[in-house]
Formats: C-alpha cells, structure tokens, sequence
C-alpha cells in the first residue's frame, strides 16, 4: 500500500472525541444487555415459569439479548480498530483502497474501515456466494 498522508491532527482530535464517546455509550448498553441477560436466566432458572409460552418467551428474548450483544461487541471492536488508526496514522483512508473516505460519511460512521465503493463491493459479493 501507497504512503497516504494523515488527516490533520485538529479533525483527528474530532474523530477520537467521537469515537470515545460512542465507545463508552455502547460498552454501556452492552453491560445492560449483559445484565438483563443474566437477570432473566436467574429469573428462568427460579421456578417462576410455569407455562411453556413463558419459556418461548424468555428462550426469546435470550437469543435476541445473544444478537444485540454480538453486533454491541463487534461495534467496539470496530471502534478499536479506529482508534488504533488515529494513532498510527492511518485513520479516514479506506482499507482496500487507500482512499481517503468522505469526512461526510466518517461523521456518520466514524469506526468506518471502507469507501462506499468498497462497502458495496463487499455487500455484493456476499450475495454472490
């Protein structure tokens, strides 16, 4: 990959602000989705359901509670990677390409790793396979 030249350290300083924010926002919610979790296994566990639908229910909402803290998780793996990038330099360029990627569409999604070219490059080819 070519050497691509850094965004400057005053919108840098911007995106990491972002960045720290939505972090400490989602390990937040994932704590909460964690701790329901857990207060409705206890909850299951304790004798109270004594009704199938009750136990569809809850078997439910577990598998719901499992989905929202995996995309939680994935979100702040994402936003690591984007906060690594500021530091080493590369932050705001797309990984395949290099390009550098639209402040628009970094303000929208600052843990963004792709241009929309790329993202929609990707998304096709999953539908391909």
């Amino acid at each position: 990959m070519r050497k691509i030249k850094s965004l400057p350290k005053r919108e840098l300083d911007i995106y990491k602000k972002m960045l720290l924010q939505l972090r400490g926002k989602i390990a937040g919610d994932l704590q909460q989705i964690e701790g329901d979790t857990l207060s409705n296994d206890q909850h299951s566990h304790s004798g109270e359901l004594s009704d199938v639908a009750d136990m569809a229910t809850d078997n439910y909402d577990r598998e719901l509670n499992i989905g929202l803290a995996s995309n939680e998780q994935q979100l702040l793996n994402d936003i690591d990677v984007a906060l690594k990038k500021i530091e080493d330099g590369t932050y705001g360029f797309c990984e395949i390409y290099g390009t550098p990627i639209p402040k628009k569409r970094l303000l929208a999604m600052p843990y963004t790793r792709l241009s929309m070219k790329a993202r929609e490059e990707e998304e096709n080819n999953k539908r391909l396979q």
